[in-house]
């Protein structure tokens, strides 16, 4: 019969987005702590009483002992469930006093891993868990994977860190370090499937080996849903079936537009933005090209029209540049102050003896107040 199990990692409890306002700063937090919830309804839609946690659950080595109980409340609410942990390295086996807790306070249904030891997960089932020892150990942890297990057993590996690139590209690191764990781990240490944290994108890297990504995104880089993998193992050496599974509350997407005169910018924007629950999104978009004066008018009340609907929400317009006649100018003034400041900003906007970043300050300045003065004219 196979066995069943739900590969989750980097939850990072605690998380406390400084960045952002205080309103979509607490949706943030709480959703990250509604993925406990997620991941468990996740399981048991795929038959599953096992989730193993590839490392990062907790965003620090200090996490404030509200979230550390509630996080264990939410774990043991979920009785039917089996929790794996494994140390990431955001709450590596560095923190003694975090996991002294954890030991002191875990439900019965939470297994810690502090050490590399094969442990058995259930009947013939062994996991062979590499724990950060410090935030960048330095060496290749995973390397513990090939210890003995009986014969005939199902080897699942559980680590957390970046997989070495050897095309000589970036590695898989989510914070720009140097990768450590070979991509062939799992052949190397006969595993039937390696579950690896760290990188908050879900990906295969090879037949035997994922990332499982964050059950809740934090951030732009990855514009993926939040999810888990569901995995299911037959007998030994055969191929993992691993079936992605989302969870995420909320979405967030870097988005870029590039715009050219004429284009209808409503129906632009329809085509790139979520059509429901708004709410639940957080977009950053960046426009460039080239429009004139009246169209990036009207793309600039668009924006602020739609702001409003989003959970958070930046639109950049730094590399649009603005097409401007002096005939324009006409429809800021016909003379006076105001007129005096838009040709400037017009002779500004074109001179090449200016810096390509001045003549561009000068073109949004002057796109602005071309704004300004019709909202003051309506």
């Amino acid at each position: 019969m196979a066995f069943s199990f739900l590969h989750a990692s980097d939850l990072h409890l605690g998380k406390p987005f400084g960045g952002y306002p205080e309103a979509i700063r607490n949706r943030l937090r709480e959703a990250r702590h509604g993925a406990i919830a997620a991941l468990a309804t996740a399981a048991r839609s795929g038959r599953a009483r096992h989730v193993l946690l590839a490392g990062d659950t907790f965003d620090a080595e200090t996490p404030a002992p509200e979230t550390l109980r509630q996080a264990l409340s939410a774990m043991a609410e979920e009785a039917d469930i089996a929790w794996t942990l494994l140390p990431g390295n955001h709450d590596s086996l560095a923190a003694t006093e975090l996991w002294r807790r954890i030991a002191t306070e875990a439900p019965e249904n939470l297994r810690v891993l502090t050490s590399p030891d094969p442990i058995v997960l259930a009947g013939g089932v062994y996991v062979l868990p590499a724990p950060c020892t410090q935030r960048r150990p330095g060496r290749d942890l995973t390397e513990a994977m090939s210890a003995p297990t009986p014969e005939g057993a199902v080897r699942i590996g559980l680590g957390h860190g970046a997989i070495t690139d050897f095309s000589g590209g970036e590695s898989l690191a989510e914070e720009g370090g140097a990768g450590i764990i070979p991509p062939d781990r799992a052949a190397r240490s006969g595993l039937d499937y390696l579950a690896l944290g760290d990188w908050h994108g879900q990906m295969q890297v090879g037949p035997r080996t994922w990332y499982s990504g964050t059950p809740e995104p934090d951030g732009f880089k990855h514009d993926l849903a939040g999810g888990a993998l569901l995995v299911s193992l037959d007998r030994p050496g055969d191929p993992p079936d691993v079936t992605p599974m989302e969870t995420g509350q909320l979405r967030w997407h870097g988005l870029s537009l590039e715009m050219l005169p004429g284009e209808d910018t409503t129906a632009l924007l329809d085509l790139m933005l979520p059509g429901s629950r708004r709410r639940n999104h957080l977009v950053k978009l960046v426009i460039s090209g080239r429009l004139p004066l009246a169209e990036r008018a009207a793309l600039e009340a668009e924006l602020a029209r739609l702001a409003p609907e989003f959970g958070w929400w930046a639109a950049d317009l730094s590399r649009l540049g603005v097409e401007a006649l002096p005939e324009d100018l006409d429809q800021i003034d016909r003379a006076g102050a105001l007129r005096q400041a838009a040709e400037v900003l017009l002779a500004e906007s074109g001179d090449l003896a200016l810096s390509q970043a001045d003549r561009d300050v000068a073109a949004r300045a002057l796109a602005r107040l071309y704004a300004l003065s019709q909202e003051v004219q309506a």
